[in-house]
């Protein structure tokens, strides 16, 4: 029943386009937000030049250092307390951006697959420095000129994807805001959408959290509070701590720090009885099922020399980049295990460890970890290496679920280590899938 919610869940519609010419103006000189009743609306390509001015980023790289030293100054700035900041309501940090991918077809190239589809991998950038965004409204100061404030992504809590069909001469709208704050992070909604027939489809829903640190990017910072308006956003509001009280248990009973349950236990051990071969009765001697992969054999990995082209607005590499990077090579490893090209049905569990410098190389593993049906979970580990130490340093995990025209062979583990990633797999499908 869960993997027909699931399909449901991505059933595409068929969308219609409009035409427009020139960048944010439509063929009649019409502004492009205008036509879409949004006069507050932004173009896309916009919301980094915003960040920019916000922070006071200079777009030269040769310009950094001057730029970090100058942040240096705004420490003083930056509350002591989160009671000396003024709370802030929900519509305070509304955003909505257009990526007029119908309306623009100039902008089109940068957003296609040589199958003409849409790189999700770009969606995932829009989406991050959106979210980036509306961090920054809602901590908005109007008494100083920049913000002392450094906001980054900590957790891509999760992405539920609608419909899995995007196309690609079709506009698209983000919209977004904040909906819970703790002391010192914050949790950002954001939904996509495209035009279809004159009115905007849902694509997508996603949930980031943020967290604000001093301008060196070294401390935690405290945010404004959230006073939520309405019973709408009480209810916003109240998922927020929900959210947070999941995300606190799933770390508590991570595989990583206890061990597995009793009927986790069980699945491990018949997975091992199901490789065991029955001619010469040995634990040592093991044969692989009919239709099925050693976990070993479903791996992809891939490396990156992280240039300063790929910079955040703090010079560190943007966080949208190596989500973009890290759902490339998953989706690559899960169209390799099921023959076809998959559709994303969710992403979940995105943990930002550690800031990736300029100039890091940069390896990325992939691994199918789970599978039922037609469906491949895949985890994707980056990590940073120094070359003159060869010491390795973990930045991210990511995990994607993905959907395959048709059932796909059982990913099976043999070491202890494998069946621990089986299980964290597992885990994921079942929260991705509503189990």
């Amino acid at each position: 029943m869960y993997l027909q919610r699931l399909l449901l869940l991505r059933s595409s519609a068929r969308l219609t386009s409009r035409a427009f010419s020139a960048e944010g103006m439509s063929s009649t000189g019409t502004p492009l937000d205008m036509i879409h009743g949004n006069p507050n609306a932004i173009h896309v390509s916009n919301v980094r030049n915003r960040l920019r001015e916000i922070v006071g980023a200079s777009t030269n790289w040769r310009d950094h250092k001057q730029a970090l030293e100058e942040r240096l100054s705004l420490s003083s700035m930056l509350a002591r307390s989160q009671g000396d900041l003024p709370p802030r309501s929900m519509k305070d940090s509304s955003h909505e951006v257009h990526l007029p991918l119908g309306s623009q077809p100039h902008i089109r190239e940068k957003y296609l697959t040589h199958h003409n589809t849409v790189r999700f991998g770009r969606l995932l950038e829009d989406l991050d420095s959106l979210a980036v965004l509306i961090s920054y409204s809602h901590t908005h100061n109007p008494a100083l000129p920049r913000s002392p404030l450094s906001i980054v992504t900590a957790l891509v809590d999760k992405i539920d994807m609608r419909q899995h069909t995007i196309y690609p001469d079709r506009d698209i709208k983000f919209t977004g805001h904040v909906t819970w704050v703790g002391k010192t992070s914050i949790e950002a909604k954001m939904y996509m959408s495209q035009l279809h027939e004159g009115a905007y489809s849902p694509v997508l829903e996603a949930t980031f959290v943020m967290v604000a640190r001093d301008p060196e990017n070294k401390r935690a910072a405290y945010v404004n509070p959230l006073k939520p308006e309405g019973a709408e956003e009480e209810r916003l509001f109240q998922q927020g701590e929900v959210n947070k009280t999941r995300r606190v248990e799933l770390s508590t009973a991570s595989l990583l720090k206890v061990a597995p349950t009793a009927e986790e236990r069980k699945v491990v051990h018949s997975q091992f009885l199901s490789t065991l071969d029955p001619q010469t009765v040995s634990f040592r001697s093991r044969v692989l099922p009919p239709k099925s992969v050693w976990m070993e054999d479903a791996k992809v990995k891939g490396l990156e020399i992280c240039h300063p082209q790929e910079r955040n607005i703090f010079n560190r590499i943007f966080g949208g980049f190596l989500m973009r990077k890290a759902y490339e090579l998953g989706w690559a490893n899960a169209c390799s295990y099921g023959g076809c090209r998959p559709n994303l049905v969710a992403v979940d569990d995105i943990l930002f460890q550690k800031p990736v410098e300029i100039g890091s190389l940069l390896l990325l593993s992939s691994q199918v970890c789970y599978t039922e049906g037609n469906f491949i979970q895949v985890r994707v580990h980056t990590e940073v290496l120094d070359p003159l130490t060869g010491q390795h340093n973990t930045t991210n995990v990511f995990h994607f679920t993905f959907v395959s025209d048709n059932d796909v062979p059982m990913i099976v583990p043999q070491s202890y280590g494998e069946s621990m990633l089986y299980l964290d797999g597992k885990r994921h499908f079942s929260q991705a899938a509503g189990i």
